[in-house]
């Protein structure tokens, strides 16, 4: 993507902004972090799995300004706490991105075969997190009459999943009716909130091992289905979520962005 550093987006243009990330361990979540730290913002990465994390703060931290948190997304208090301590910064949260989410390690199964417990988990983490993260930092947005929502669904919301995974594509459908309805609730306090529906990106494990099970065929298959001829990358999805956050995208809310190379 063709950037100059005099372009708010791309320049110090989130000096002073504080932002939590989730999901932030690996994949679009570091991309998110990193973009943010580089470009002036106060970064507070949250995920499960804190080996990767505590690298993520790492990168992020000789970029600019990142403190990790290990916490789960569909645990009230740990995201409440979260938010607590991000809003000392500046006094608010300015930036949520809820990226955090997945299939949790689950495969393609048929419909009879998915216990209601597998079911659940996937629904929880994709839209039970992002909507405890947006009820912790709505006060604060609401309070400094502004702030930014993002969250991270995936085309499998706008059509069907690639993982076969009915939770999956249930869930990030429900994430896309999430971000519309908070989009008109908040709106009001000038708190936007937006959508990004990824395509097919390596860019953790559980994809690595979904592209590794397509095959030779199933992989150019699926290249030639994108418009662009070839896959994206977590930093592509970044630029998304900093357009989304940017001045410039002020008057955007309700909307979902399909970053997956042309379909």
């Amino acid at each position: 993507m063709m950037h100059s550093e005099s372009d708010p987006i791309w320049s110090n243009s989130f000096r002073g902004k504080t932002v939590v990330v989730t999901g932030a361990a690996h994949g679009f979540g570091r991309a998110i972090a990193l973009a943010f730290a580089e470009r002036g913002a106060s970064v507070w990465a949250c995920d499960v799995i804190e080996p990767e994390l505590r690298e993520t703060e790492r990168l992020a931290a000789a970029r600019g300004t990142c403190q990790a948190r290990v916490a789960d997304v569909t645990d009230k208090r740990a995201v409440d706490a979260i938010v607590a301590d991000a809003a000392r910064a500046t006094g608010h949260v300015d930036i949520l991105v809820n990226n955090a989410g997945g299939v949790l390690g689950q495969i393609g199964r048929p419909l009879e075969d998915v216990s209601e417990a597998d079911w659940q988990k996937i629904f929880d983490v994709n839209v039970t997190g992002a909507f405890l993260c947006a009820q912790a930092v709505a006060p604060g947005m609401k309070a400094a009459y502004g702030g930014r929502i993002i969250n991270i669904s995936s085309g499998a919301g706008l059509g069907v999943s690639l993982t076969g995974i009915q939770a999956y594509a249930s869930a990030k459908a429900a994430q896309i009716g999430l971000t519309r309805q908070l989009a008109h609730e908040l709106g009001p306090w000038g708190i936007t909130v937006n959508n990004i529906a990824p395509g097919f990106v390596r860019s953790n494990p559980a994809t690595e091992r979904q592209w590794q099970s397509y095959g030779e065929e199933g992989q150019r298959k699926l290249v030639e289905g994108i418009a662009l001829k070839r896959l994206g990358s977590p930093e592509d999805i970044a630029y998304g979520v900093l357009f989304f956050a940017s001045e410039p995208a002020g008057w955007i809310t309700g909307q979902v962005l399909s970053i997956d190379g042309g379909k």
